[in-house]
Parts: structure tokens; C-alpha cells; sequence
């Protein structure tokens, strides 16, 4: 996702660096560059001419802050606009004053709005509100089999009344049995739809009369691109939309619909689909999208994971461990494991600002390397996991771990000895301390060394990446105090 886009856009700040200031010259090669990478991730074409005509407007105008590049200057200013373009805040989901509060979700076939129906299910759940979902497509085969499935999945139960009732009925008893029930949301799943099928069309409106939903959200694919754009209005002009819902973010596609919903139809994004899984939706942030664009990283929503997953009380524990050096390979799997319910390595590390240059080639060494250690930290016995110093003494031991992990023994050597460094290391920090390891630790292999290393450009707050110069000793003793989310 916005990957070529970023690219682009890094290519177009390394044009400005070395600039005395912002000028009318120096500009306009930039917003060419700026321009083009736009049309080339699919931003609305309209859309495009009105974000070059602000980002220029605001950069002639903006005035010199001593200390700070032209190149940086330009940056701040495409961040705010791309923020403004894609809406300035996030727009939360309403909540009825009285219950049930009512969601109709719409869109085209095959953007995925059945899952994201179950998705937008799990999240609420997540918020401690109790949902049931309603199965009205009954055009689609399986498609109420499919619901009932995702709904077993999440432990949301399921209305429907099979494929022979007639959609409208089907919706207005749905909601009327979560009155009676007492829940909290009500979520109707359509029938997809073509925007040329004014009988279909016509169907979702009187849904839409019957229910008198309190939000009425467009699943739309980013894979569309530009029509992404036009496909809000006109479901917005035909039906009335409160807001979108834009799937397969985490895929090939070039993103432009994030930049164009919102200007183009009025409609808010209110959700991204960022993977197949259905834990895999998120509430939409432009600011931290934008941050994202631009190679920012988001750690806001990085932490935002971390606390689904983590429980703070084991967390306070884990980070004594660390900091006492008695962190073990049963830690360490713990860790592996938390990491891969957070999401992809790949979609973790970007969320890092300054990790974004890492390629998608050493990100899949990295995640491969990680399945080694697992599988060789599994073929230990508890004894050698809660006493790593056991297998330093001890070759017989290597090779049995070697031989259960279908692995080399010089490979189990590797890993206890980048293992104790990685121990030592953490020691290290906790007593203010900020050594670097060795370039090639081996357990962060095909990943540029390790992400935290003195000297490497890919760490966080290298300097000439967004986030700056890197952090004193100072500072870093006061991050030590800190708690919760020290210890991956």
C-alpha cells in the first residue's frame, strides 16, 4: 500500500535538500514530481489539481523558519494537505441515543462487504458492544452460509430467514428481534450490486426506508482506483451514504482511493480493510495515513496493536526480565507469537518511522528467520528454554535441537549466541547504556542488522530520515521509565 507513492515522494524531497530556501524556481520541478506520483497511485484526477494548486499556494506563501530545510518545509506542507484532502479527523461510528443503532452496508459486488460486515462486527465487540448481524443477500449463493460461518468465527450471532424471503422483510425483522433482544447494533449485510441495476438500486433504497439505519456505510475496494471516487457519489447521490469503508488496503493497489472518497462525494472513511483476517479492519486516521505516505511511519497505531495483545501486567513483568537479563527463550517465543497476532512483519516494521526503506525482500528473510528461530526454539526442552547458558556449554544438546528442527547445528549456535547478545545488549540499555550489535545479528538477518543498531541507516531517528536526529543518553533514561510497550 502507497509504497510507489512513497517512493516517489522521497525522490522529490532529495530534489529540494541542499536549497537555500523555497522558491517559485525551485518549486515547480517538485510539484511535477509530487503531480505525477499522484496520478500514478490513482488519485481522482480532479482531485490531483486541486491538492497541486493548495501545496503551491501554501509553500510560496510560507515563511522561512531558521534551522529548517526547504526540503522539510515542503514536507509539512504536503502532509497537512494530504490530511486535508483525505478529511482532517477521524469520523467514529454513531451510537444511537436509544438501542438498536442501525448499520446498512452497500456496495458493488466483490469488494468484499460480507467480511467486512463481520469485520466491523468483531471491532465493535472489541468495544464491548454487544451486535447482530443480518443476512438479506439472498441473490449471492452461499453468501448467508458465508455470514453464518464469519458470525460462528466471532461469536456474533446471525439473523436470517434463508434465500426465499424478500430482502426488505428480512431487514425489518432483524432489527425488530434486536430490540427484543436487547443488542446494542444491528449490522445489515446487502446484496452487491451494479450501479446500473436501478431494480437493485431501487431494493437498498427501500432498505434503507424501512430500517432508518443510523449509519449507511459504502464498502468500497481501493483496487478500483480513480472510479473509487465516483462510485461514492453516486451511491451517495442515489441512496445516501453517512460514510465508507475501503477494503484491500494491505494489496498491490495503489491507493489513491484514500485520497480521493472524501473530496470527490463528501463521504468520510471511517474504516480500512487491511487484510484477509477478519481482526483485520481499523478505524481511519488521516493524519496517520499521511504519516504513512510519507514514510512516517504510525506508531500511534503500532502501539494501538500492541495493547490488544499485550496485557500490561505481563508486559511490567517482561520488561524487568529484560532489563535484569533474565529474559529466556520461553520469553523470547512469547514474544514471536504476540508479534504475528499484531499482523506481517512487513505491516509492523512501516509502521516504524525511518523503517519504511526496508524492501519487501529483506522483510521476507526477516519473517522466514523468524520461523527458523521458532522451530529450533520449539525443539528445546523447557529446562534449555528458561537456561540458555545450557546449550552454550553443551554441543550434544546443539545437535539435538539441530536435528528436531530440521536445521544446522552451526545455525543453533548462532542463534544461542546472538541470542546472549541480544540479552546483554537489553542489559546494557537498562543501565542507560545504548550499544549497537553487530550489523549481521543473526536473528535479524536479511533485515539490514539489527533495527536498533548504532550506525545503521534503517534505525528509527537516523538522521536524514522524518523523526531526526538520534536520541541522547539522557532521554533515553527517561524512555526507560516508561511502561507497557518496551518489550518487543
Amino acid at each position: 500500500m502507497f509504497d510507489a507513492l512513497a517512493d516517489r515522494l522521497e525522490s522529490t524531497w532529495k530534489k529540494l535538500r541542499g536549497q537555500d530556501k523555497i522558491s517559485q524556481s525551485n518549486i515547480q520541478e517538485a510539484l511535477r514530481e509530487v503531480r505525477r506520483a499522484l496520478l500514478e497511485a490513482d488519485v481522482n484526477l480532479v482531485v490531483v489539481k486541486e491538492f497541486i494548486r493548495e501545496v503551491e499556494s501554501k509553500a510560496q506563501g510560507a515563511e522561512v523558519v531558521k534551522g529548517v530545510r526547504p526540503d522539510q518545509q515542503f514536507i509539512k506542507i504536503v502532509h497537512e494537505e494530504l490530511v486535508n484532502v483525505m478529511g482532517e479527523t477521524n469520523v467514529p461510528l454513531v451510537q444511537a441515543e436509544t438501542a438498536p443503532t442501525v448499520v446498512l452496508m452497500a456496495g458493488l459486488q466483490g469488494t468484499g462487504k460480507t467480511t467486512a460486515t463481520a469485520k466491523l462486527a468483531l471491532h465493535l465487540r472489541k468495544l464491548e458492544r454487544s451486535c447482530l448481524m443480518v443476512a438479506t443477500d439472498v441473490y449471492r449463493p452461499a453468501a448467508i452460509d458465508q455470514l453464518k460461518t464469519l458470525g460462528q468465527q466471532i461469536n456474533v450471532p446471525v439473523f436470517e430467514l434463508g434465500s426465499d424471503a424478500n430482502p426488505v422483510e428480512i431487514a425489518r425483522q432483524g432489527v425488530e428481534h434486536a430490540k427484543a433482544e436487547g443488542i446494542d447494533t444491528v449490522i445489515i449485510d446487502t446484496a452487491g450490486r451494479l450501479q446500473i441495476d436501478q431494480d437493485m438500486m431501487a431494493e437498498l433504497a427501500q432498505v434503507k426506508r424501512t430500517v432508518q439505519p443510523h449509519e449507511t456505510l459504502l464498502v468500497v475496494d481501493a483496487m478500483t482506483g480513480q472510479e473509487a471516487a465516483n462510485l461514492t457519489s453516486t451511491f451517495h447521490e442515489q441512496i445516501g451514504i453517512s460514510g465508507a469503508i475501503l477494503t484491500k488496503l494491505d494489496g498491490d493497489s495503489r491507493g489513491g482511493a484514500a485520497l480521493s472518497v472524501r473530496r470527490i462525494s463528501g463521504a468520510p472513511i471511517k474504516f480500512v480493510g487491511v487484510g484477509e483476517k477478519v481482526e483485520a479492519l481499523q478505524p481511519f486516521y488521516p493524519d496517520r495515513m499521511a504519516s504513512r505516505i510519507l514514510g512516517m511511519g504510525d506508531v500511534l497505531t503500532l502501539v494501538e496493536k500492541a495493547q490488544e495483545e499485550f496485557d500490561l501486567a505481563d508486559a511490567e513483568k517482561m520488561q524487568e526480565k529484560i532489563l535484569s537479563a533474565k529474559f529466556d527463550f520461553t520469553d523470547f517465543l512469547k514474544q514471536l507469537r504476540l508479534l504475528k497476532n499484531m499482523g506481517s512483519l512487513g505491516g509492523i516494521m512501516k509502521m516504524i518511522p525511518g523503517m519504511n526503506k526496508i524492501s519487501n525482500d529483506q522483510l521476507e528473510k526477516g519473517q522466514s528467520q523468524l520461523k527458523r528461530c521458532e522451530a529450533m526454539i520449539k525443539s528445546m526442552t523447557k529446562q534449555e528454554r528458561t537456561n540458555p547458558d545450557l546449550l552454550a556449554s553443551s554441543p550434544s544438546r546443539r545437535r539435538r535441537i539441530a536435528n528436531g528442527s530440521g536445521y544446522k547445528e552451526k545455525d543453533v549456535s548462532k542463534l544461542v549466541s546472538d541470542f546472549q547478545k541480544m540479552r546483554n545488549m537489553m542489559q546494557q540499555m537498562g543501565q542507560g547504556n545504548f550499544p549497537g550489535m553487530p550489523g549481521g545479528g543473526g536473528m535479524f538477518d536479511g533485515m539490514g542488522g539489527n533495527p536498533m543498531a548504532a550506525g545503521n541507516p534503517a534505525a528509527p531517528g537516523w538522521r536524514g530520515y522524518p523523526g531526526g536526529a538520534s536520541r541522547g543518553k539522557k532521554k533515553g533514561k527517561k524512555d526507560k521509565k516508561k511502561k507497557g510497550f518496551g518489550t518487543l
